[in-house]
């Protein structure tokens, strides 16, 4: 699990958005010009594209909200500690930390609407003469 360290969990989620990231380079050399139409088949490209970026924003979501779950359980289980032993230091520290963290991948998953918001109104630009998926 990468959860319980958020640094490891920003840098995996990075790489996990490197397509999102290269959306418009990725498009650009995808997507053929006029001239190249008959060499390439765009509508294959934009579909298979469409697959990566489906993808990926799927399984970035489900880590997110896996991470989460695993912080809240963590936080309830601090909660206790904390209600039976109130003058315990390190339960207040630890209980402080895992309450931002929570907060922290509350706001991921608003960084991840975006990153999907702005990724497929980009690709629709870009592709809809050739592929129209049904869920955009």
């Amino acid at each position: 699990m990468i959860c319980p360290d958020f640094l490891e969990f920003q840098d995996i989620l990075k790489k996990m958005r490197v397509l999102d990231d290269k959306i418009v380079y990725t498009l650009n050399t995808s997507i053929p010009t006029e001239s190249f139409q008959k060499k390439i088949d765009a509508a294959s490209v934009c579909q298979d594209l469409h697959n990566q970026i489906t993808k990926g924003h799927s399984e970035r979501e489900a880590t997110i909200k896996n991470c989460i779950v695993a912080t809240a359980d963590t936080l309830k289980k601090l909660k206790v500690a904390k209600e039976e032993n109130p003058n315990d230091f390190d339960v207040l520290k630890n209980y402080k930390s895992e309450q931002r963290k929570l907060r922290l991948l509350q706001q991921e998953l608003s960084v991840e609407e975006v990153i999907k918001e702005k990724t497929s109104k980009l690709f629709s630009e870009k592709c809809r003469t050739y592929y129209k998926p049904s869920d955009l």
